[in-house]
């Protein structure tokens, strides 16, 4: 044989040369590995750094002690209207997660199962942007579980058509980050489930509906869905890596029996289903019911009768126990709504305009106008973006080319986006208008001041932390700069609070010495971390950097163990630590 002196290529080049093929072919979520790491090797003194955090898993993530009532509350923040489906969702939606944590806690100490437990699987009921889906995807992220949303219409029996039901249930794990645990636990909201309704005047079996009907059966109660799928090579690939690392077979499985599925739908047509029966019971609504303002008032009577004549097979909605109904929006509500602190629409427009470094303030009177422009699409809330836009786009299109940074909008721009836009033009530093702008912003400042005074009380309550007026004004103006809500806001605080408390406990783990930061270092911490967008715990290690060695001065000098940091300390480090040891040897 003849041996030449080509090169081989190395187990590292041939990876890299497999890994660049399936990244153009299949996506970066596929990866196959040789060798026995991916990646640098970690760095030790980075890890050092920040202690290892705690990490959970599966049913621990999830915020298990919520009450039905306080999740109201969180839902009335946000949701205008809607009191009764809020109340039902917030009361079933929390009984399924504590029925889980109490079943997961009794489990040991008997050996029987509970055979044939019937979930809160819940259909929602009304006409397209009342908030079914908002609604659905607050309660998923406050209770902390995966979420995902399908459409009923993209869905069929057997995969043939669009997708299979069951990856639904993958797209769960997905979410999840691949834990199956807690993907196990998660929310699967199906809309325009309406539309998979079989069709009355049609002759035999409506396979393509009531197919995909049955087919959502099994997954509705439990079942167990395969995670890897014969058709999708990138799990085909992901169990061979699995195999050739540990030569053993997995099968992972996802068990659907605490998994809430909640439908969705507008159900045109529901109501004479309800009314032909009322009438055939003999109630007497047929000659009070003229308009179809009164025909809408009849979906909260619905039945499980009605569903199923309006189309659904009678297993089917066996497995929706729970109904809510929510009401259609007038112009009213669409006016609440623009005016809520926490209303996505508001705040998403400011962050468009804040990208370009432009403030925008509404009046009160603009924001019932857009109102009233949206009632008139007859979409609910959608409407509300549309109107929007169409007042602002060519704002939002001019204005950042200009020097002018604040900008009003009111019921003039509204009604007249290009007069007003080119009134502005011909005079950006109106005096007038910078006034309006001023006045505005204090409203705006002190009605979202007077929002978290409100719920100071709640927030103690539900984090066990106090904030102070001071850290309450940072909240309001960072609200006010970034665009974000006031939860959010305050639940920041909260994180940049709970990561300096951690550092104090990685730091007497370390050195064996106490340190505590006052309240005036906390809100110090608090403020630079917003104002700067920098990690506490930098912060905290920055102003610490060499106090080990001070400390352990001080306390050969004096026997004190335990330090408390002052504010002084954030503006200078070294002189605050120099003063403390100066004290010990005084």
């Amino acid at each position: 044989m003849e041996i030449t002196d080509e090169k081989f290529p190395s187990a590292k080049e041939l990876e890299k040369e497999i890994n660049d093929y399936l990244n153009k072919k299949y996506g970066k979520q596929l990866k196959f590995g040789m060798t026995p790491s991916f990646g640098p090797e970690p760095d030790p003194a980075k890890m050092k750094e920040e202690p290892e955090k705690e990490t959970k898993s599966g049913a621990s993530k999830i915020n298990f002690d919520l009450k039905p009532e306080e999740l109201e509350a969180f839902l009335d923040e946000y949701i205008i209207k809607q009191k009764k489906a809020k109340e039902v969702l917030a009361t079933k939606i929390c009984t399924h997660f504590h029925r889980i944590r109490f079943s997961e806690n009794t489990k040991r100490l008997s050996e029987d199962t509970q055979v044939g437990s019937i979930k809160n699987n819940i259909i929602m009921i009304g006409p397209t942007g009342v908030g079914k889906t908002y609604l659905i995807k607050l309660i998923a992220k406050k209770i902390g579980v995966p979420f995902v949303k399908g459409d009923a219409t993209k869905f069929s029996e057997t995969g043939y058509v669009g997708g299979d039901v069951d990856d639904l249930v993958r797209d769960l794990v997905t979410e999840a980050n691949g834990d199956i645990e807690l993907a196990q636990y998660g929310i699967i909201y199906l809309d325009e489930v309406d539309k998979i309704a079989s069709s009355n005047n049609l002759v035999g079996p409506d396979v393509s509906r009531t197919g995909v009907q049955r087919a959502l059966l099994k997954p509705m109660e439990e079942t167990e869905v395969e995670l890897k799928v014969p058709h999708d090579i990138v799990s085909q690939m992901e169990a061979l890596e699995h195999y050739r690392k540990t030569g053993e077979r997995n099968k992972q499985k996802v068990n659907t029996k605490n998994i809430l599925f909640i439908m969705s739908g507008a159900f045109n047509g529901l109501e004479e289903i309800i009314k032909k029966r009322l009438n055939r019971q003999g109630i007497g609504f047929g000659a009070e019911i003229r308009s179809k303002n009164d025909e809408e008032a009849l979906l909260p009577f619905v039945k499980s009768e009605d569903l199923i004549n309006y189309g659904f097979e009678s297993e089917f909605i066996g497995r929706l126990p729970v109904a809510v109904v929510l009401e259609k929006l007038d112009v009213s509500d669409l006016y609440e709504i623009l005016r809520n602190i926490n209303n996505p629409i508001i705040l998403g427009k400011k962050k468009d305009f804040k990208a370009y470094g432009i403030d925008i303030k509404f009046e009160d009177e603009a924001l019932y106008k857009i109102a009233q422009d949206a009632c008139q699409e007859k979409t609910g809330a959608r409407g509300l973006i549309s109107a929007l836009e169409r007042a602002l786009l060519s704002f939002e299109k001019k204005l950042p080319s200009t020097t002018i940074k604040h900008l009003v909008v009111n019921p003039e721009l509204v009604n007249s986006p290009s007069a007003e836009l080119k009134k502005i033009l011909q005079d950006p530093k109106n005096k007038e208008r910078e006034e309006t702008f001023q006045k505005l912003a204090q409203e705006e400042a002190q009605k979202l001041k007077e929002s978290i005074l409100a719920r100071k009380k709640e927030f103690l309550n539900r984090y066990g932390v106090p904030l102070d007026e001071e850290i309450i004004d940072l909240i309001t103006h960072w609200v006010m700069e970034n665009g974000i809500s006031v939860g959010a806001a305050y639940q920041e605080a909260i994180r940049i609070r709970q990561r300096v408390k951690s550092f104090e406990t990685n730091f007497l783990a370390t050195h064996e010495l106490e340190i505590i930061f006052a309240d005036d270092a906390l809100n110090g911490i608090i403020q630079k971390s917003i104002k700067e967008n920098k990690d506490p715990w930098e912060i905290c290690q920055t102003t610490c950097k060499n106090y080990e060695y001070g400390l352990k001065l001080v306390k050969e000098k004096t026997g004190t163990k335990s330090f408390v940091i002052h504010q002084e300390a954030l503006q200078n480090p070294e002189e605050y630590l120099n003063s403390l040891v100066r004290k010990s040897y005084e």
